[in-house]
């Protein structure tokens, strides 16, 4: 499936009875065989084009598979003309039904496709996370504060002044699940980067969201680098109930026999004991060039709804519960949200200053906390490149933690 120069996407094809002997399929029962998600000004861009959706097929050497494979032949092409203009404002159906696909074998494709606007908040650091930068929500040519972001250790007073600041519950029992977070007084180990904490609070000085390093980032035996088979890990935690849960984890490494290649892999916790955890995103990206960070659910369809709590981004007032207690979720994707995009957040390449934007599905956010999670999640992905950076280079000051620490 190819449209403009973004990159194809492939898809195997169930084969069906003859279109004359089995009835239409609904669109909405049938997994999406492909999605473009088109940022607003290639959107513009495409739509004074006329752009057209390219499908080609392609049998397998067995007759069984469908897909650009060794051996594989192409038994025909669906050219689909796109208005893309009709689906800024609202969803439109550009096309559905059977289309002829082989001359001579009597091939049919159902093709069903769909032209959705697909809004995003965007938000953008206003310097590099461990720099406790502001966040900025951007609108246009707009920027409006909605969060500040503080980075500190979490064995420091940091610590304790985000716990003098929050309502959040301190008893034992609430923290039982994060031991990791403090650490001791002493010096991080020179082959040990650890205790890294990024607090997200609102404009009202509230913590919202968090992302705490819960596992070293510590080079693997006889080399100066962070292995696949032991990562470094974050815990993205948000309020609720009037503590601090667990809401995702992020683990980071360098790829084998590259020390430019960064990998992430993202796992969405659950709130409940008997659930499991499930990867939502893996990613791998250049240090050297930088690139993007993504969670895109293309084929999860399922509703979510947090009905206690609102926030109007669009006007740059916020409002919500404060304890994020009526939203059990985010809880499991994919089951428990909307398929499609998620969000992005980008990484600027090495010795370039890093100020992470970050994209959000709005179907994704129903109050401050939701969107502070994902601020947070971009704030970890960003610091990840430089806990992840070979040990055998020195780290910039604001990461390097400080032998003399003051005590109230």
């Amino acid at each position: 499936v190819k449209l403009a120069n973004l990159p194809p996407q492939h898809a195997s094809l169930p084969l069906t009875s003859p279109p004359d002997r089995s009835p239409e399929p609904h669109p909405s029962s049938q997994p999406l065989a492909a999605c473009f998600s088109l940022p607003k000004p290639l959107l513009e861009k495409l739509a004074l084009q006329n752009p057209t959706l390219r499908i080609e097929v392609h049998r397998g050497r067995f007759g069984g598979a469908c897909g650009l494979v060794g051996g594989s032949k192409l038994i025909g092409k669906v050219s689909v003309p796109l208005d893309l203009r009709r689906a800024e404002a609202r969803a439109a159906s550009v096309h559905s039904g059977w289309v002829d696909i082989g001359r001579k074998s009597g091939e049919k494709l159902y093709v069903s496709v769909r032209a959705e606007p697909d809004p995003r908040f965007v938000f953008e650091f206003e310097k590099e996370p461990e720099c406790s930068p502001q966040v900025f929500q951007v609108q246009g040519s707009v920027k409006q504060p909605v969060f500040t972001c503080n980075f500190s250790f979490r064995n420091n007073v940091g610590d304790r002044s985000l716990r003098s600041r929050s309502s959040l519950s301190e008893t034992s029992t609430s923290r039982s699940w994060i031991p990791s977070l403090v650490g001791s007084d002493k010096d991080s180990h020179s082959k040990e980067r650890k205790g890294w904490s990024v607090t997200i609070h609102d404009l009202s000085g509230s913590p919202v969201a968090a992302a705490s390093m819960v596992t070293p980032f510590v080079p693997s035996p006889g080399s100066d680098r962070v292995s696949r088979s032991n990562p470094g890990a974050w815990l993205i935690i948000r309020p609720e109930h009037g503590t601090w849960r667990p809401w995702g984890r992020l683990e980071a490494w360098l790829e084998h026999g590259s020390s430019d290649m960064l990998s992430h892999r993202f796992e969405l916790l659950p709130n409940t004991t008997t659930a499991t955890t499930g990867t939502v995103a893996n990613s791998s990206i250049s240090i050297k060039n930088g690139g993007k960070f993504t969670i895109d659910l293309t084929n999860s369809v399922s509703p979510m709804s947090s009905p206690s709590s609102s926030m109007d981004l669009g006007g740059g007032s916020w409002s919500g519960s404060g304890s994020g207690s009526d939203f059990v979720g985010l809880g499991l994707w994919p089951n428990s949200v909307p398929g499609g995009f998620v969000m992005s957040s980008t990484m600027q390449g090495v010795n370039k200053a890093s100020k992470p934007q970050v994209e959000v599905g709005v179907q994704h956010v129903t109050c401050t906390e939701d969107a502070a999670a994902f601020v947070a999640l971009a704030a970890a992905i960003d610091l990840s490149m430089d806990a992840c950076k070979l040990f055998s280079r020195k780290l910039r000051t604001e990461l390097r933690q400080q032998s003399q620490e003051c005590a109230i």
